[in-house]
């Protein structure tokens, strides 16, 4: 059983419908996985349709947006009730927080003679969660930049001059929401951002689980967490953050990928069969 609980769709910041990204996990050997985009479930049901079809388990998840002291905080859910009517409540409220925030970017881009319409960011979110990534392809097609890399690397990124903050949801409130409808709650690629006091905090909240296996982890980060993990009798996660190849991720399906036991690891914690 190959598993892979990290993938996006074109409903947050990843490039495939939610079928496409099925048939891709099924194309790359994959039997489970989980579709957890950032702060919206609108894809869930077209993914687990489509997997019923191809013999791909989809577990329901999301990827919530919180911070501690500034920094970003990425909160993993699974096994979540995507149809929950007070999640459906917050994640409306978070989506239109993260449209405000794009307008916030979009606006410190036009103070640096960048003279990008907002309107042009949402042609190209669309539907979905509007995110950096959104405004990273508008900057790149209308000859801004000249590339995603540079949008980040120059602009958007954590301490550029046109970044904006994520939305300041508390680490707390996520867990509480995640749990509050039958999920699991997971820190997402902490090596990525952490500081080993905000994984000793988010611990003390009751985090349920660490995304040990991810592409920002090398082979050191990967045996550290784990080892956090077994300490404090956390669950295990992982996956390859797919977003598409917009991210140059095209290897990542089908390479990182996390053992079975994992997921029985999750299933056991709630119960299910």
């Amino acid at each position: 059983m190959r598993v892979d609980l990290h993938l996006h769709t074109y409903f947050s910041d990843g490039i495939y419908s939610p079928a496409q990204v099925v048939m891709k996990a099924k194309e790359n050997g994959l039997d489970i996985i989980s579709i957890a985009d950032h702060d919206t479930t609108e894809g869930l049901d077209e993914a687990i349709e489509v997997g019923k079809e191809l013999g791909v388990e989809v577990i329901p998840g999301i990827e919530l947006s919180s911070s501690i002291n500034g920094t970003d905080i990425h909160i993993l859910g699974y096994f979540i009730d995507w149809h929950d009517e007070i999640l459906q409540t917050h994640l409306r409220v978070f989506r239109e927080l993260r449209v405000q925030r794009a307008k916030r970017i979009v606006e410190k881009l036009n103070a640096l003679d960048i003279p990008l319409e907002f309107e042009s960011v949402i042609e190209i979110a669309k539907n979905s969660s509007v995110s950096r990534v959104h405004i990273a392809s508008a900057l790149v097609r209308y000859g801004f930049v000249n590339d995603f890399y540079e949008a980040f690397n120059k602009y958007l990124g954590v301490g550029c001059p046109a970044y904006e903050r994520n939305i300041d949801l508390s680490p707390r409130k996520a867990i509480r929401l995640i749990s509050d409808v039958g999920g699991l709650s997971f820190i997402a690629h902490p090596g990525k951002y952490i500081s080993e006091v905000d994984l000793a905090t988010l611990i003390e909240l009751g985090i349920d689980g660490i995304e040990v296996i991810h592409p920002s982890h090398n082979d050191e980060l990967v045996n550290y967490y784990r080892s956090i993990a077994n300490e404090y009798f956390l669950l295990e996660s992982g996956g390859s953050d797919f977003h598409g190849g917009l991210r140059h991720d095209e290897h990542c399906l089908g390479k990182y990928t996390v053992p079975y036991k994992f997921v029985e690891a999750m299933k056991k914690r709630l119960n299910l069969k």
